[in-house]
């Protein structure tokens, strides 16, 4: 064996050891962030001119970077957007490394997009979406809504090639996700909110209202209507039926979404909450919030896909082997070229389990959040914010100001308890829970409720 090849397979035996403990801990340690200086003194310089070597630099790994970052998959992490990789997932993400595929054409990685197209078709067919619908997977909800309002700009715009000088506008929710406000900044386009409900909802009304203050020069620039399948901040999902309404009667593009929420599609009893979803030009879904996908993995739908594709093909000498032929090229439906099949530890997984272990592992996280709903409801000192739609509750501790919310929280990661960061709502700080994976059950959530 050569210097070289032992070498790799000694780095091999390391990766796959830290692997197999890691995958075995049930649960995993929640772990901390840690300061820079702190970091700084414990690492030090890890790139050098004559390389650590692969032992320490494991052990680097093991015992000091690693440790400074919170593991999302534990069942205690109830912050932001958790994650809950199946094993699965997680075991395949490690092939599609080792295995170099480049998933973005159909002429270097076909057998990856054909899986991915096929986990992708199973995304359409749970909205409702027709036979046509496709897209790809890109690396999260924020380049997902960035591309879905590209595509409807060039939609707008070639209606009349007047419009190439004028900044069409879109109507979207005050509530909806700050990815929408920053993709309408890089793509140069106006916005129009619509006020919500208490439950921070964009509702058929609203939208009435918001019609009829346009202009008629507005009402022709609206380009697209952006409705939420689940508020990242409250779980909430926006009238979908009255959005698609309302982008029908402007003529304009209907972009859902639905990165966190996307997921509860599964569900046998919160299906209903999405009714309207069907009549989507575009939805966003991440695998990686709340369908057990490792980051990062975000999947883009459009209705017809032929308009994404006229949008985003890129055209040069040395891609006409590409982009001359009808293949099915992933590259062609988001700002991205080189890309990593980032769909298939989702298809794997899938693929292994069946779609009915999903259905039922989404149930489980509702029931959870269900229960949890009822004991913050019969805690004296615990008041629910809003009624939960999904998995997220956002609640109060009555007679708590923000510094208090803040030690509280601070003190639960450094005892190891949970990890609970206080949110705002509508100027007030609150605590907030999002429960996505299958093992957190109810104690674990009592256990990060505050006295």
């Amino acid at each position: 064996m050569h210097v070289h090849d032992q070498q790799a397979h000694d780095l091999m035996e390391l990766v796959f050891a830290f692997t197999a403990e890691r995958m075995a801990m049930d649960p995993p340690p929640l772990d901390f962030s840690v300061p820079f200086a702190e970091l700084q003194a414990q690492a030090g310089q890890t790139i050098t001119a004559e390389g650590l070597g692969g032992t320490e630099v494991m052990r680097l790994f093991e015992e000091v970077l690693g440790p400074a970052c919170l593991s999302i998959d534990h069942p205690r992490y109830l912050s932001f957007i958790p994650a809950a990789p199946t094993e699965a997932a997680t075991l395949f993400d490690l092939i599609v490394s080792a295995t170099s595929i480049y998933g973005g054409s159909w002429l270097e990685g076909s057998g990856s997009v054909y899986a991915e197209n096929q986990t992708l078709r199973w995304l359409a067919d749970l909205a409702g979406l027709p036979d046509g619908a496709g897209g790809t997977f890109v690396s999260g909800g924020s380049i997902a809504n960035l591309s879905a309002l590209a595509v409807a700009r060039t939609v707008w715009r070639d209606v009349d090639p007047a419009r190439e000088e004028r900044r069409p506008l879109v109507l979207l929710s005050s509530a909806a996700h700050s990815s929408n406000a920053a993709a309408l900044a890089l793509l140069d386009l106006r916005s129009q909110p619509v006020e919500v409900d208490g439950a921070d909802r964009m509702t058929a009304a609203a939208l009435r209202t918001a019609l009829d203050s346009l202009t008629d020069a507005e009402r022709e620039s609206v380009c697209a209507v952006v409705a939420t399948a689940g508020l990242t901040n409250t779980g909430t999902v926006d009238d979908l039926s009255a959005a698609a309404e309302a982008a029908a009667e402007l003529g304009a593009w209907f972009h859902v979404d639905g990165a966190y929420g996307g997921a509860a599609l599964c569900s046998t009893t919160r299906r209903h909450l999405f009714a309207g979803i069907e009549r989507a030009d575009s939805l966003t879904i991440d695998p990686h919030k709340w369908l057990f996908a490792p980051y990062d993995c975000a999947a883009i739908l459009y209705r017809e896909p032929r308009l994404a594709k006229r949008t985003f093909t890129q055209h040069a000498g040395y891609l006409d082997v590409l982009t001359e032929t009808d293949d099915w090229s992933p590259s062609d439906y988001a700002p991205h070229l080189s890309r990593r099949a980032r769909g298939l530890p989702t298809w794997f997984s899938l693929a292994v389990h069946g779609t009915d272990a999903y259905r039922d592992a989404i149930d489980i996280t509702i029931a959870t959040t269900e229960a949890a709903t009822e004991v913050i409801r019969a805690t004296d000192h615990l008041e629910l914010v809003t009624e939960p739609e999904l998995s997220v509750i956002v609640f109060r501790r009555t007679g708590w100001d923000r510094d208090q919310y803040w030690a509280w929280s601070e003190q639960l990661l450094a005892d190891q308890i949970g990890f609970v960061v206080p949110t705002t709502w509508r100027g007030e700080t609150v605590l907030r829970l999002c429960i996505t994976n299958p093992r957190t059950t109810l104690d674990d959530v009592r256990a990060c409720l505050p006295d």
